[in-house]
């Protein structure tokens, strides 16, 4: 389970003592009221973040109109009853992205790579936020893949971070209290952690002071992320002994040939996490999982997706698709239902624009939530990309984060309101 904890945290309350590398909260003074009373608590900001190894096919997905007025296209019809929750954004990609499938790993971190590229990865969005904005909840991010091998989330560093691939695993990290056994090993862990931290720290010391000046910031480098590590075992030691929400029944389980089912049984787990505040950043990455229980599906994923403008393929990828627009739409129902949409971005996105040929142009995005005036087509050039970037950079400013750039982008997102 991927957990990133901030080093630092925007309120007003928090006084940070940079010298000594640690954060105090003050105390609540008359000062930090308000002048005629306290208000109610903003309500937290969330972000769930889903991707698709195989993207969505464009022409099945993207209405031929732009604007409030558009008319449904095939994939989007299913999904018109939550029409004025979620904007249809065509004509984006990451700028400087390419290589085809290995571009899966710059898709929250927008960095500007490609197939048998020597460049190292960058942080990825939700881990940003996380870092700065995650230390309220027992999880400051969820990191989910529908695979084991594959992850949506990127350290600092550039790391991958690795993804719990089991909705059940998910729902027992989340809701199930440990026992005593594991409270102990916990502590072990965390307390035996900070001693190796201790040993760490002094030995990058002693070569802080044998190295030149290019080391010397290399070493910087990593005993920041050092430090980091030790904060984040803190934290988890703090938690140990507070004791997990109670989220009822456990999401009915999925069958693993049946990608979109998969899908849906770690979205309606976060929607559980995201009602219990469990964690307020989330990826979910679904790669090209077997779709053999699907009826009227007897290719496999990955093949319907180099269609080759096949009618047949065509008509099979569409019902993945179809199912998987509609998991989608479900999880923003549910949102709406629990009045957690307006404080919720999701997006649903792909490195893939056109997996049938590789192209990491012309990405398919659905955005919803958030407290957005949604229900339009933004439609940007198909041939003169619009940086997407820019959505995750206005993604931050609705958490309240004071970012100006993220990545590659040229400013927040024009046209989204």
């Amino acid at each position: 389970m991927s957990v990133h904890i901030s080093t630092r945290k925007a309120l007003p309350r928090r006084a940070v003592l940079k010298q000594a590398g640690i954060a105090l909260g003050l105390p609540m003074l008359d000062a930090m009221s308000p002048a005629f009373g306290a208000s109610e608590p903003a309500s937290p900001k969330r972000f769930v973040g889903v991707s698709l190894r195989l993207g969505l096919h464009n022409p099945y997905l993207v209405p031929k109109d732009k604007g409030n007025g558009y008319t449904p296209s095939p994939y989007l019809k299913s999904v018109q009853d939550i029409r004025d929750k979620f904007t249809v954004i065509s004509g984006t990609s990451h700028p400087g992205v390419k290589g085809g499938h290995t571009a899966e790993a710059s898709i929250f971190s927008a960095c500007p790579m490609g197939r048998g590229s020597n460049s190292k990865n960058t942080i990825s969005l939700d881990q940003h936020m996380a870092k700065y904005m995650g230390d309220e909840t027992r999880f400051p991010s969820l990191v989910l893949s529908t695979s084991s091998h594959r992850s949506p989330s990127y350290s600092e560093s550039g790391a991958m971070i690795p993804a719990i691939d089991d909705p059940k695993k998910l729902f027992t990290a989340l809701f199930a209290n440990d026992s005593p056994d594991a409270k102990k090993r916990q502590r072990d862990i965390a307390s035996g952690g900070k001693s190796i931290m201790d040993i760490v720290r002094s030995e990058t010391k002693a070569l802080e002071r044998q190295v030149g000046p290019g080391d010397r910031d290399k070493l910087d480098e990593w005993f920041t992320s050092v430090r980091e590590l030790e904060l984040r075992l803190e934290a988890n030691e703090a938690w140990i002994d507070k004791p997990k929400p109670k989220a009822g029944k456990e999401p009915k389980s999925p069958d693993r040939n049946n990608a979109p089912d998969v899908m849906r049984a770690f979205l309606d787990t976060v929607f559980l996490s995201l009602q219990t505040d469990s964690t307020r950043f989330v990826t979910l990455h679904c790669p090209d999982t077997s779709v053999r229980a699907l009826e009227g599906v007897d290719e496999s994923y990955h093949s319907l997706s180099h269609h080759g403008q096949s009618g047949e393929k065509l008509d099979q990828l569409a019902i993945v698709e179809q199912a998987t627009i509609d998991r989608w739409g479900d999880f923003l129902r549910k949102l709406q239902g629990a009045n957690l949409i307006d404080d919720t971005m999701v997006i649903l996105t792909s490195n893939l624009g056109n997996a049938s040929s590789h192209d990491n142009r012309n990405m398919p995005v659905l955005f919803g939530g958030g407290g957005y005036k949604h229900g339009q087509h933004l439609g940007f050039s198909n041939t003169n990309n619009y940086p997407l970037p820019n959505l995750y950079l206005s993604m931050l400013q609705n958490l309240g984060m004071e970012a100006e750039k993220f990545a590659t982008s040229t400013g927040t997102m024009k046209g989204l309101v």
